[in-house]
């Protein structure tokens, strides 16, 4: 999904930032907690699904709060009250001419909704709390941990060392902690962050609690990292008429986690229906395979042939990913990432992507997993994804490393694993067991190195295609050659490395230029 277009709102002499996604009979109204950035966040899969998942039967309007991501700062000096801060929803909703909104509102966000739907009832359709909170210091702070609070802000702010107290199921994935380093720095300064966790230790709501007249769902994780479970239940027993749901995990943020049942108890919320189960929510083996640079290796920047050997390394995974089935999806520059249908393929496929790798002495570590995963696109998203990325992380250069899940799956394949110590994964107690593929063992089996490519197999066409490859043109040349496109001639050479039974271009070029001549 391309990030919506920004647009502010005038609240008083600020400008608060907002967006509108979807395009729903109710009007949504997601109020963020602690910091944010409208920009940046779209960056992650995990916040891109979530709020596709809210703005497909709504019209979902996010802000960010005074004092945070693109909307205007906050004087340390004169820190504003919860009802300022509050007045920033209406002049949102003013702006986005919404009349009547149901109010979503996440940690801190939740008791400014909570304050919007007292002052606001005519306004307020219902009211959904997530990891909320009436009383600051009770729940979430005290004085001395607050004290604590400004004292590492000032220290570390910008390294993502917040994260262990929001998300603390991430924190070992060091893709997403560098990611959200930059997130803090985007969303917030240190100054900024310091000031805004002083504005949150101002609230209470308390009193304003049994004044709610709109139907109020209050949903929080058993384990919350951050604000204390009795919270949610303080709220939910002096809201009347209020639905109070614990739902497992630890991660304080709503778009981290297992996002789709909390996507599910919202929408069924919200419509009164039940959620129909997504046809693009299906079992996956993910494979993620990173570009590994020793340490202390030189930089490549700028190196032409580095360049040149990592095209012809992009172009051979491409092939390679279709020949043995998979789907690319999104992944950085020095990474690829694939998921099959079949545990075996997605192995082989990692050995294959090693050998091409191998061939153009570059070093690959790779991770391979099985789990549920929700499809977008060219996107995946879901805690196996997570699960994958931090297997990835723990593989050894030239290491092909797999989950327990992996090997039971590929049982009888022919692929022989070995045991390689174990990585805790979030919501289970027990530690997955991790495998490495033997690295002596080639891709395919003995017997299949001894079989002898059948040239005749291939048609007139893929004969003329195969050729060519032999000779080192690549796709588009060829298909230039023989005016044909690149996708044609992408597939020509899947199905003749699939006849000839080989594994990479090169492999069928060294065939055709042992072939004895006439």
């Amino acid at each position: 999904m391309t990030t919506p277009e920004t647009r502010y709102a005038r609240s008083g002499d600020v400008r608060i930032a907002y967006q509108v996604v979807g395009h729903g009979s109710i009007d949504l109204v997601f109020v963020p907690g602690f910091i944010s950035n409208l920009d940046v966040q779209w960056e992650d899969p995990g916040f891109t699904h979530f709020l596709r998942r809210l703005s497909a039967f709504t019209r979902l309007i996010v802000l960010d709060k005074r004092g945070t991501g693109l909307s205007d700062r906050v004087d340390p000096c004169h820190l504003p009250d919860l009802q300022t801060r509050m007045n920033d929803i209406r002049a949102v909703m003013d702006e986005a001419g919404s009349g009547r909104a149901v109010l979503l509102g996440a940690s801190e966000g939740a008791a400014m909704s909570i304050l919007f739907a007292a002052a606001h009832p005519e306004r307020t359709r219902s009211l959904l709390l997530f990891g909320g909170y009436a009383h600051f210091h009770s729940w979430v702070m005290d004085e001395e941990a607050l004290d604590a609070f400004v004292h590492n802000a000032d220290q570390t702010w910008g390294r993502g060392m917040s994260l262990k107290h929001v998300a603390p199921d991430q924190f070992h994935d060091e893709r997403f902690r560098s990611w959200w380093a930059r997130f803090e720095r985007l969303s917030a300064s240190p100054t900024s962050a310091i000031t805004l966790m002083r504005m949150n230790a101002r609230i209470d709501v308390r009193m304003i609690l049994p004044g709610i007249r709109a139907p109020t769902l209050v949903l929080h994780r058993s384990h919350d990292a951050r604000v204390r479970p009795a919270a949610a239940r303080y709220l939910a027993e002096h809201i009347p008429g209020a639905r109070c749901i614990e739902i497992p995990g630890r991660d304080h943020l709503i778009w981290t986690g297992d996002i789709d049942p909390v996507a599910d108890m919202l929408e069924e919320f919200i419509t009164g229906h039940r959620p129909v189960p997504s046809a693009h929510r299906i079992l996956q083996t993910l494979l993620i395979a990173r570009i590994a640079t020793p340490s202390g290796a030189p930089a490549h920047n700028g190196n032409s042939l580095w360049s040149e050997r990592l095209d012809r390394l992009r172009k051979a995974a491409t092939d390679t990913i279709f020949r043995y089935g998979g789907h690319s999806f999104g992944a950085g520059s020095n990474e690829f990432a694939a998921r099959f249908d079949g545990s075996a393929r997605a192995v082989q496929c990692a050995a294959s992507l090693r050998d091409a790798a191998d061939e153009l002495d570059i070093r690959l570590a790779t991770g391979v997993h099985v789990g549920e995963v929700q499809v977008d696109g060219n996107m995946v998203a879901g805690t196996a994804a997570q699960t994958c990325n931090r297997i990835a992380d723990a593989a050894a250069r030239g290491e092909i490393l797999v989950s327990s899940v992996v090997t039971d799956l590929a049982a009888g394949s022919g692929l022989h694993f070995v045991a390689r110590g174990t990585l805790q994964v979030s919501g289970t107690d027990d530690p997955m067991r991790l495998f490495v593929l033997q690295a002596e063992q080639h891709l395919q089996p003995a017997r299949r190195v001894e079989k002898t490519p059948n040239l005749e197999a291939l048609s007139q066409r893929e004969r003329e295609v195969l050729g060519l490859v032999a000779q080192g043109l690549s796709n588009s040349l060829i298909a230039g050659q023989l005016r044909l496109s690149d996708h044609t001639v992408k597939r020509h050479v899947a199905n003749i490395l699939l006849k000839l039974d080989l594994p990479t271009r090169a492999a069928a070029a060294a065939l055709l230029g042992r072939r004895p001549t006439a």
